[in-house]
């Protein structure tokens, strides 16, 4: 039996965050979301949407590439 594993987006929303020496709410509040949502991401438990990714990008003054990284799931043999 196949199990899929699932794409994500890896981040380092945090690496980012930290160098500036920013709160979660800091930057929350620039971006326009809860400081939940930056939490969960920061985790790898959310893909921001594409608006929010650029958001980010802008923010920190870099391109959307140096912080977010699409990774593909991988088709697993299930024994």
């Amino acid at each position: 039996m196949k199990k899929r594993n699932r794409d994500y987006i890896e981040n380092k929303v945090y690496e980012h965050r930290v160098l500036k020496r920013l709160s979660q709410k800091d930057l929350a509040d620039a971006v326009g979301v809860s400081k939940q949502t930056i939490y969960v991401m920061e985790k790898n438990n959310y893909s921001p949407s594409l608006i929010l990714a650029f958001r980010i990008a802008d923010f920190f003054n870099v391109d959307v590439n140096d912080i977010f990284t699409y990774k593909k799931g991988n088709d697993l043999n299930e024994k």
